[in-house]
């Protein structure tokens, strides 16, 4: 192998770099040249605030520092908790003394710290996605509002006196956006890059006793124009706030350096201790460390003299080579304790812990050649080409905001791990320290990405067009990016560098990128990566977004220079998610292919009540009037706000499951167990087999495979002796299930699973025909059959059977019984693809239907009643209905074909701003060809009718093109709880390959459906129109609200093409339970969700002919 980091002209390497170098030396700096207010200039990223260090912690002494929690240190003092805090909506209103501590706050309000003000009651909570909030429409860099929000928090503190004599450090892990800090009413600095911590040195400005802390926060500053990331624009404290104290001669930083050697197997280990000494005179210090593995044992030590003089800084290395390390992976993340002490006089100064892991990053060259005849390139991890099973995350709490407790943290780090999901991108800026050590204790490899996004201003290199390619701008990007990577260099988890996103190209990014590239070159040499510069030299990896399966494919044969890992895919919006398996199919296949992050993890709805106290997820829109929105497109979660998982989740966790199963042989029971890890032996997991007929278990057993990683072997389950038997069919199942704890997983959770159906076809169902004689009448448009025991009744006018009454109960609700369905609540996916407009007839479809012909007539003993439906679209449903003396009736369609097109529609305006998508062309392509959201019927029962039993994929909703993480089985549930809540009310509940479904009351009165094949259905306490949102006229539109023209709220430009407000408590049960029986509905699509269609596999085109059935069957 040869290792393949992108090559780079030296003399560009050189230019570039001693400027961005350059731009990188200090953050202690003062505006005193510029005429403009800090939040005004471009050029004051901070003031006088300390460089960008590693999140430590120091502590008295060794027992206090093992713990390794803050709180634990005496030298800690966490400020959080409720402040005084005085609000403006426009700066020039805010009193000129306001940060004089001679003022009283009797006046002010009481704040949460942390949480963003705005959801506090103080200003209004805005969602754009790439639009400035300030400045949605040309936007004027770097000019900002006159009517900018400032917000004033101020509460006291004391110092410890055990703090007397050592520097007292002021740490704001997060404040947005221009942060003014003030001690005691005097000015102590300012900083502007919200995600990153700014830090004080205080002792000037203390005095003994109480003091006064004041925060002046501007909502918008200069820095806000690299701050236009896809979430709610809020402001305020987002995260601690806290003091600490150091000796004066002290650790002011360090250097890890825990990596692998060629064998993957001996550790190699570097520390650089950078020592400072505020003193007035020198220090003479030892410094000193240990390494300490999982047991306690020290594996590593070392402590070396130095002086440092006063003022002066000093740094310390240590070297030391480690046999038969214990790894750090997302399987098994291995850490080790770093405790460094720092001693004077004899006597201890201070103890800081760091944890610490060894791991090996590379991009090489691997033997295996693709279609261009080139080796493929790919990404190692201590030697190991594994895959990025991801997911993007943002900073989401739906009660403050953006600030997340270390419950919430875990919360979802317990989720992930459980979907087999081993990293996370930072979308799109660094998050709070304690995230990064969570994922260093559970295994997530973190793509770390710099706070930078001026999505806004879009990716024009001309001037005036993108900040990235704009040298004004280049001092806030090295800033950023350097916060970044002096903060969190250290990390074990810590795996990519992100210069960050959707933010053009060019000068500004070159320079970060050789910044970082220079940085780390001497510690762990990580992988720099940038979206936007696509397939440029300053991206180590390839990073696009939103490909397709077809794409995935084409460029996992073909090879490419460096490995492919999408930093965005698998649009996640509402109801979503199809296709994933088939992308992964792709990256399984391929080793240039290395997973990806489905965009994104958590849905960003605010927890809000209504009039009647209902309690809904508010979104963009919500809040203010007629403030620039991108509506509901900022809830695109694998997990609801509360982290109520979607139903897509299981899909995720199927996708990447570490476990594969491959059927060699289904008639004589051989299988292929494939083991995915990289790292793990499958002899730690629990394989339990079983073979089914129909939901029976009638074989079974477990077993525990040595399967080393990437190895495969045979398993052969006993399959003799099956029989044909009516309506039986017989499954293989496989799980796996772990037999030892691991991180956030339980003993005895499934982390795998596989279903096969054997080759053994059942014999066809026999049903009960006997019963009183039938007789037919055609009068006054009622078709009807009936006898003493059976009434089947149908309008012509209405073209609807209005009523099936079987031994004197009627099943259907006010008469909507069965009729044609070929519409779905649009999904959010429907609207970006712009469905509700182009497939509009049929929604015409599927009301106000049109007999062209029915008749009724004798057939022997039965009745056959058929209908001739005369669609919009120009073709026929034919539908026959044969009433058998019983009660049951058979029912077969036809679905003709029609060669009409779909109605015209212009690219939406989501589509051609979205980021650049490779193969997009052919993805967003406008097709002419109609196709169908589904083929089927629907029908109404009574409400106390919602006992739901069926035979088929479950137990989640599931969708043609996102099925493969159900099995079918046989389950159990109510209508009421069919029901998923998607933040925005679209099309959910449905499920496919279905053989039977029953719906009825809990005594079992009810009906019986079976499938001639499979077929999809849904039965919910509501109507297809309840989740359809364009029915919602109570509803305004999602309006955008970005200039003049769109606040005109022209209704003709957004009926069918814009979704209208609506939330969770629009939806009530009804008192029926609608049952909507489908051949097929289409599938959800889900690459992306602004003009992306299902894969043409899943559509239903119109210009074929189907045919399908089934039996009803009265219980």
């Amino acid at each position: 192998m040869r290792n393949r980091f992108l090559d780079i002209p030296a003399s560009l390497v050189s230019c570039l770099l001693c400027v961005a170098t350059t731009m990188g030396i200090s953050q202690k700096v003062s505006a005193e040249n510029s005429e403009l207010p800090y939040w005004k200039d471009i050029q004051t990223t901070s003031v006088n605030t300390e460089y960008p260090r590693t999140s430590f912690m120091t502590y008295a002494d060794r027992s206090q520092a093992m713990t390794g929690r803050f709180e634990n240190s005496p030298y800690y003092q966490l400020l959080n908790g409720t402040w005084k805090f005085y609000f403006v909506d426009g700066y020039k209103d805010l009193p000129a003394n306001i940060t004089d501590p001679s003022v009283s706050t009797s006046g002010w309000h009481d704040i949460k710290v942390p949480g963003n003000w705005e959801v506090q009651g103080f200003g209004t909570a805005i969602y754009t996605n790439h639009g400035y909030e300030f400045m949605p429409y040309k936007p004027q860099p770097p000019l900002l509002p006159e009517q900018t929000p400032v917000g004033v928090y101020r509460r006291n503190f004391t110092v410890p006196a055990d703090w007397d004599g050592r520097d007292v450090y002021l740490h704001i892990a997060g404040a947005k956006s221009g942060c003014y800090v003030y001690v005691n009413g005097k000015e102590v600095g300012y900083n502007e890059d919200s995600k990153n911590p700014a830090e004080y040195l205080i002792n000037p400005y203390l005095q003994p006793g109480e003091n006064v802390l004041t925060l002046k926060i501007f909502r918008w500053s200069t820095g806000s124009y690299l701050e236009c990331q896809d979430f709610w624009r809020m402001s305020g404290i987002e995260r601690d706030v806290f003091l600490y104290s150091q000796p004066k001669a002290s650790i002011n930083d360090f250097r890890v350096t825990s990596t692998l050697d060629d064998s993957y197997k001996n550790g190699i280990f570097r520390l650089a201790i950078d020592l400072k000494n505020h003193k007035n005179s020198n220090a003479e210090l030892t410094v000193g460390y240990e390494l300490i593995d999982r047991s306690g044992k020290v594996v590593a030590t070392a402590e070396k003299n130095v002086a440092v003089q006063s003022g002066k800084k000093e740094t310390v290395n240590f070297d030391q080579q480690l046999p038969d390390v214990q790894t750090w992976t997302s399987e098994a993340p291995n850490l080790y304790k770093l405790v460094m002490t720092v001693r004077e006089d004899g006597k201890v100064n201070e103890v800081v812990p760091y944890n610490v892991g060894f791991r090996r990053i590379e991009i090489k060259e691997i033997d295996q050649k693709s279609a261009n005849g080139k080796n493929y390139v790919v990404l190692l991890i201590n030697g190991q080409p594994l895959k990025l099973k991801g997911v993007n995350i943002h900073e989401h709490n739906p009660e403050t905001g953006h600030y997340m407790t270390e419950d919430l943290m875990r919360k979802d780090f317990e989720l992930m791990k459980r979907a087999n999901i081993n990293t996370v991108r930072l979308c799109h800026y660094p998050q709070d320290r304690r995230f990064y050590e969570l994922c260093d204790e559970y295994g997530l490899y973190v793509y770390d990405e710099a706070n930078i996004e001026s999505h806004g201003m879009y990716y024009d290199l001309r001037k005036g067009g993108s900040l990235g390619n704009n040298p004004e701008w280049l001092k806030p990007h090295i800033y950023r990016t350097t916060n970044m990577f002096e903060r969190n260099k250290n990390y074990p988890s810590v795996t990519f560098w992100s210069l960050g996103n959707e933010a053009g190209n060019g000068y500004n990014f070159y320079q970060t990128y050789l910044w970082v590239k220079n940085a780390d070159k001497d510690i762990m040499n990580r992988p720099v990566n940038y979206e936007r510069a696509q397939w440029e030299w300053n991206s180590d990896m390839y990073v696009p977004q939103y490909p397709s399966a077809g794409w995935l494919e084409s460029i996992g044969k073909k090879g490419s220079d460096r490995p492919v890992v999408p930093s965005e895919y698998a649009h996640a919006m509402g109801n979503s998610t199809g296709s994933l398996w088939d992308q992964w199919k792709a990256i399984y296949k391929y080793p240039n292919l290395q997973g990806g992050y489905i965009w994104d993890w958590v849905d960003q709805g605010i927890a809000v009540k209504d009039e009647n106290g209902r309690p809904y997820w508010a979104y963009g829109g919500d809040f203010g009037k007629n403030m620039p929105s991108d509506g509901n497109f900022l809830c695109n979660g694998v997990v609801g706000p509360d982290r109520t998982p979607h139903p897509g989740y299981n899909e995720v966790k199927y996708a990447h499951q570490n476990i594969a199963f491959e059927a060699d042989d289904l008639m004589n029971g051989k299988f292929t167990v494939k083991n995915r890890f990289y790292f793990t032996n499958l002899k730690k997991y629990q394989i339990h087999y079983e073979v089914k007929e129909n939901a029976k278990t009638i074989r079974g057993g477990k077993i525990s495979l040595d399967i080393e990683p990437q190895g495969s072997k045979t398993l052969n389950v006993n399959v003799s002796g099956l029989k044909p038997k009516v309506g039986t069919e017989y499954f293989v199942e496989f799980r796996v299930t772990t037999t030892e704890p691991e991180a956030l997983i339980p003993v005895g959770y499934e982390i795998a699973k596989e279903q096969f159906r054997l080759p053994i076809e059942p014999l066809a169902r026999t049903y009960k025909v006997e019963g009183a004689a039938l007789n037919c009448s055609d009068k006054d448009n009622l078709l009807e059959v009936n006898s003493s025991k059976v009434q089947f009744v149908f309008n012509k006018a209405t073209g609807m059977v209005t009523s099936y009454k079987v031994n004197g109960t009627e099943y259907f609700k006010d008469g909507f019984g069965l009729q044609p369905n070929f519409w779905r609540a649009p999904t959010d996916n429907d609207y970006g693809n712009q469905a509700p407009k182009r497939l509009q007839i049929w929604k015409e479809s599927s009301k106000d239907f049109k007999v062209a012909e029915a008749d009724v007539r004798k057939d022997d003993k039965d009745a056959v009643l058929t209908v001739k439906y005369a669609l919009p679209a120009g073709n026929h449903y034919i539908v026959t209905y044969r009433i058998h003396p019983s009660g049951v009736v058979k029912a077969d369609y036809t679905f003709t074909p029609t060669g009409l097109e779909a109605a015209k529609t212009e690219a939406s305006e989501a589509a051609v701003t979205a980021t650049y998508t490779p193969g997009n062309e052919d993805m967003h392509k406008t097709s002419s060809d109609l196709v169908v959201p589904r083929i089927g019927i629907r029908f109404r029962l009574p409400a106390e009718m919602n006992q739901v039993t069926y035979f088929g994929r479950g137990p989640e909703e599931n969708y043609i093109d996102r099925n493969s993480g159900v099995t079918v089985d046989l389950y159990k549930n109510t209508a009421d709880q069919m029901y998923f809540p998607y933040v925005r009310p679209q099309e959910n509940g449905h499920h496919t390959d279905t053989r039977w479904l029953s719906v009825g009351k809990k005594s079992g009165k009810g009906l019986t459906i079976y499938a001639d094949n499979t077929v999809g259905f849904n039965a919910l306490r509501n109507s297809v129109e309840d989740f359809d949102s364009e029915n919602a006229v109570n509803r305004d539109y999602q309006w955008n609200n970005r200039n003049a023209e769109e606040l005109k709220h022209d209704i003709s430009t957004a009926k069918n093409i814009k979704p209208r407000q609506t939330h969770i408590n629009d939806i009530t049960p009804r008192d029926f339970v609608e049952v909507c029986v489908d051949m097929k509905q289409m599938g959800l699509g889900g690459y992306d969700s602004w003009g992306a269609k299902p894969d043409p596999q899943y559509l239903i085109p119109a210009n074929r002919e189907y045919k399908w059935g089934f039996t009803i069957v009265p219980m």
